[in-house]
């Protein structure tokens, strides 16, 4: 996108185009569309609502109040999901996949409620996991209200940075995406390695129970 573009285009434009008919409630309806459906970006969305916010479209403190309680609302439908699955429906799951047992999704739900609330709170801040957290807290069934909290705290912070940088950038706002599309690459790659080196430690352990007598 050029800078010197007056209006953004694609997604970023209907998005714009969704606050000005809806002011910051629209920013609000876009971001809990992003939380529920990921290839709607937070690293568009965000920014673009400090840069409507600098063209007084609606105030800056808005849009960070807004865009958070759409954060915490589209969490929730997540939650929610995560609770209809539940516990019984993913234990009978995983004891049909080659590599999984019912008790790893005792082991996963146990380490939950020990660390769910830094998980909630943490993962809202990192790219590709701030909606997927949802779901354990749903499946375990963390107490509604403290899911709320963490989850608001969380997004707050994460809304607050990319909407004041989109703010502050102008009609600049584009420049951020490449950053946190970084960072979301990492992530990937990361996570991609861990779970590559879960399923050979449980491969490998696998073989070593098939050999034994």
């Amino acid at each position: 996108m050029s800078e010197a573009a007056s209006e953004p285009g694609g997604v970023a434009g209907w998005a714009l185009s969704v606050m000005d008919a809806a002011g910051a409630a629209g920013a609000a309806a876009v971001v809990a569309l992003e939380n529920v459906f990921p290839p709607v970006p937070s690293e568009v969305v965000l920014p673009l609502a400090g840069f409507a916010a600098g063209q007084g479209r609606f105030g800056v403190l808005e849009a960070i109040l807004w865009t958070t309680a759409g954060s915490t609302t589209g969490a929730l439908v997540l939650y929610a999901l995560g609770a209809w699955l539940g516990t019984e429906r993913l234990r009978r799951v995983a004891g049909r996949l080659p590599l999984t047992t019912a008790a790893d999704v005792d082991r996963a739900n146990a380490a939950f409620a020990r660390h769910g609330g830094a998980v909630v709170l943490l993962g809202r801040m990192v790219p590709l996991l701030r909606s997927v957290v949802s779901v354990p807290a749903g499946v375990t069934r963390m107490p509604v209200p403290r899911f709320l909290l963490l989850t608001a705290a969380g997004s707050g912070v994460w809304n607050t940075a990319f909407v004041l940088a989109g703010y502050a950038l102008g009609r600049r706002w584009h420049r951020v995406e490449p950053y946190v599309g970084w960072a979301s690459s990492a992530v990937l790659v990361l996570g991609s390695a861990a779970v590559l080196c879960w399923l050979g430690r449980r491969w490998r352990a696998r073989r070593r129970a098939g050999a034994s007598p």
